[in-house]
């Protein structure tokens, strides 16, 4: 007796439901980061899971150094199997859309000075889209319905790239630690044009990871 295409797309996504959940990464305050003895959980957000507040007047900043991106080299990375030029290339794009995006608020310099933010990107981990299923189970009945769940709770889509990474906020001359978190972003679990490539959904919340910060020093 032979099952038939349907029952066999059912089996297969519910396989590929099965190991998102048991591959879902959970983002921890990093050993070998300078912030990681300041972060506290935050359990009201899933994508900012540790975080270091201080009372911090950002307007009062016009300039920013952007340090060139880490990829952190821990043994408590994230990263999994992920190649050494897949890290190369996501730090290189997080090096160049941080910096355009804060350049919309920010005069980018070299220099402490005045007025001047210093902000240190390191990436900490990240997992590529599985490819042809990362996209399959956004249309198949079983990975539709999760993902459209997912997509609801904010949260990433079965099979899907992400990217982690932390963000530390200094004063550029005195050195003082004005804000720090770790970060895990991705696209929303129905977005299938991110589904396509095997880093596109981590470059996309990279993008979403870039708006974020401006928002947050950009804003207030």
């Amino acid at each position: 007796m032979t099952r038939s295409p349907h029952r066999w797309q059912l089996l297969l996504a519910a396989a590929c439901i099965a190991l998102a959940g048991c591959a879902s990464v959970k983002p921890i305050p990093y050993s070998g980061l300078a912030s990681s003895s300041y972060l506290s959980p935050d359990t009201h957000n899933s994508r900012v899971p540790y975080r270091y507040d201080t009372a911090v007047g950002w307007r009062s900043y016009q300039k920013i150094i952007l340090d060139p991106v880490a990829v952190y080299q821990g043994p408590d990375n994230q990263f999994g199997s992920m190649r050494d030029e897949d890290k190369s290339a996501l730090a290189s794009y997080m090096q160049n859309e941080f910096a355009q995006k804060l350049g919309t608020r920010f005069e980018l310099v070299n220099e402490p000075g005045p007025a001047t933010l210093r902000v240190k990107l390191t990436l900490t981990g990240a997992k590529t889209t599985t490819p042809v299923l990362g996209t399959f189970t956004k249309f198949d009945i079983g990975g539709g319905m999760y993902n459209s769940v997912q997509a609801i709770r904010g949260k990433e889509g079965a099979m899907n790239g992400l990217v982690i990474y932390s963000v530390e906020i200094y004063d550029a001359l005195s050195q003082q630690l004005l804000g720090a978190y770790i970060t895990k972003q991705y696209p929303n679990a129905m977005n299938v044009g991110a589904s396509f490539g095997a880093l596109k959904a981590a470059r996309v919340g990279i993008d979403k990871g870039a708006d974020a910060l401006v928002q947050q020093i950009g804003m207030h």
